[in-house]
Formats: structure tokens, C-alpha cells, sequence
């Protein structure tokens, strides 16, 4: 009889973790974002049948990335537990909080458990309140670990390049127009350096609205809302380029005058506008991931 292989804990650890973290990063992004009346949700995603964001409850979505099949069970374990507890105590009591604790026990239990592959999942729980000081939003890698964020937060894809990108520009009290520009921008960029342009097609925008006068504030943006944002986000560009084509044309004037005037007046000029080049999407492996 053979002697088994011998492998270290820590090296199996290590092993289980850059296993999920490879499926996670196949899949493509989602980024959350606090704005003045609550919090948008902006997700690469093709699909018009498999969410990546998704209601839990009253104040409370949920975000993900990775496999869809398992992250599709812990959101109907997070729906069921909502509903349980807010049915057996009161409907104030399902916090954000208390459903990233559920979920970091059962990715927890789950990677550390050699019986079954880890989850390749990344989660995102966020919860609205009554003002800016009071939303929630908490992420969950693969191992269970809860790591609670302000402001913005993205998973999946090339994360880590998104939210540098989202740490420099966002600030407080941006509007939801201002926001999902800027979750956009931060999507269209890739791995390289490069920007490619993304349709209303090819997202799926929700929102957590303090301001909804109904008790359940998510809401999801579609179709012409949706065209309508983008556009006016567009529209801005569109106006701040035209402002500096008439200063740059303005410049102009006045150099011809004072070189006839015997004085060149010369004007700052503005950079160009480099097009947006395109990109493929990014390779599934073959795996249903999102």
C-alpha cells in the first residue's frame, strides 16, 4: 500500500484560494457606488436572464461575481433567511450586517472543508439608510473574510485596477447620473491601459433609493431610463468638448489679432480627445461565469 502524498495545511490553503481567485477574476466586474440618495450597482453583463445583482429585502441587494450556479444558492439562501427573520421578529431586524455574517459562514465553511472544491464566488451586501452616513456595504471573497466598505467597490475581473481607478474620482454627494458615469468609465477600461465603449445592452444598472416612498427600496434601471442616463452623461462630454473648442477657437482669434496688432496672445489649448479603442470580452474558460 503507497504512502499517501503528504501536502502542508497552509499549502492547501493556498492552493484552495488561488484556485477561486482565478475562477472569480474570469469572471467580469461589478462595481458599487455610494451617491446622494443611496447606492448604484453597475454590472458587466450581456445577459438579460441571469442577474448578477438581486433584491434580498426591503433596504438590502446583493451583488456578484463568479460562477452563477453557486452564487445563484446563497442568494436564495440569503432570501430565505430574510424572510424568516423578518417574519419571526421584525422586518427592522434583517440587517446587512447580519446577512454577510450568514454568507461569511458558509463560504467559510466551505473553503476550509477538504471535501469540496471552494466557492468561486465573490459577494457585495449592501444595505440603504436613512442617510449617506448610514449605508452598509460589505464584501465577501471566497473565504468567508468580511471586509466592510465606504464609498465604492468592485469585484471580479480586474478589480484591483477598477477600484484604484474609483478611489481617485468618486467623492461624496455625486448624483446618480455623476455616479454611473463614473462606474462606466471604470468597466470600459482594460488590463492594458485601453478603453472600450459599453452599451445599455451590455449592463445591468440597479439601485438601493432612500428617496422611494415604498418600504422596498431597490429598483432596477432599464431600457430608455437607462439610454437616458448614459446619454446625459454623454451629453456633458459632449458640452465640456465643445466649450473647449470654442476657447481653442477663441485663442486662435486673438493670436491673428495681436499678430496683426503687433502681439501674439497665446491660449493654453486643450488636450485631445483620444478615441476609445475596443477590446474583447473576456474569456468564460468554457465555465458558466458572470
Amino acid at each position: 500500500m503507497s504512502t499517501p502524498f503528504y501536502v502542508s495545511p497552509q499549502q492547501a490553503m493556498a492552493d484552495r484560494a488561488e484556485y477561486a481567485r482565478k475562477g472569480i477574476a474570469r469572471g467580469r466586474s461589478v462595481v458599487v457606488l455610494q451617491y446622494t440618495d443611496g447606492v448604484v450597482f453597475v454590472a458587466e453583463n450581456p445577459s438579460r436572464a441571469l442577474h448578477k445583482v438581486s433584491e434580498i429585502y426591503d433596504r438590502i441587494a446583493f451583488a456578484a461575481v463568479g460562477k452563477y450556479n453557486e452564487f445563484e444558492n446563497l442568494r436564495i439562501g440569503g432570501v430565505r433567511y430574510a424572510d424568516l427573520r423578518g417574519y419571526t421578529y421584525d422586518r427592522e431586524d434583517v440587517t446587512a450586517r447580519g446577512l454577510a455574517n450568514v454568507y461569511a459562514q458558509t463560504l467559510g465553511t466551505i473553503f476550509s472543508s477538504a471535501a469540496e472544491k471552494p466557492y468561486e464566488v465573490e459577494l457585495i451586501v449592501a444595505e440603504v439608510g436613512a442617510a449617506p452616513e448610514d449605508d452598509q456595504i460589505y464584501r465577501l471573497p471566497h473565504d468567508g473574510s468580511i471586509v466592510d466598505e465606504h464609498g465604492s467597490v468592485a469585484v471580479g475581473g480586474n478589480a484591483d485596477q477598477i477600484s484604484s481607478y474609483l478611489d481617485q474620482r468618486h467623492r461624496d454627494g455625486m448624483t446618480l447620473a455623476e455616479a454611473l458615469k463614473l462606474a462606466v468609465e471604470s468597466l470600459s477600461r482594460d488590463n492594458n491601459g485601453g478603453e472600450r465603449r459599453l452599451t445599455a445592452e451590455q449592463l445591468e444598472v440597479a439601485t438601493l433609493d432612500r428617496t422611494r416612498p415604498q418600504q422596498r427600496k431597490f429598483k432596477r434601471i432599464l431600457g430608455r431610463q437607462l439610454s437616458r442616463l448614459l446619454d446625459e452623461s454623454g451629453g456633458a462630454d459632449a458640452g465640456e468638448a465643445a466649450d473647449a473648442d470654442a476657447d481653442a477657437g477663441a485663442g486662435e482669434s486673438g493670436t491673428a489679432a495681436g499678430e496683426s496688432g503687433g502681439k501674439v496672445s497665446k491660449d493654453k489649448g486643450s488636450k485631445p480627445d483620444n478615441g476609445k479603442g475596443a477590446s474583447g470580452e473576456e474569456g468564460s474558460g468554457g465555465e458558466p461565469l458572470l
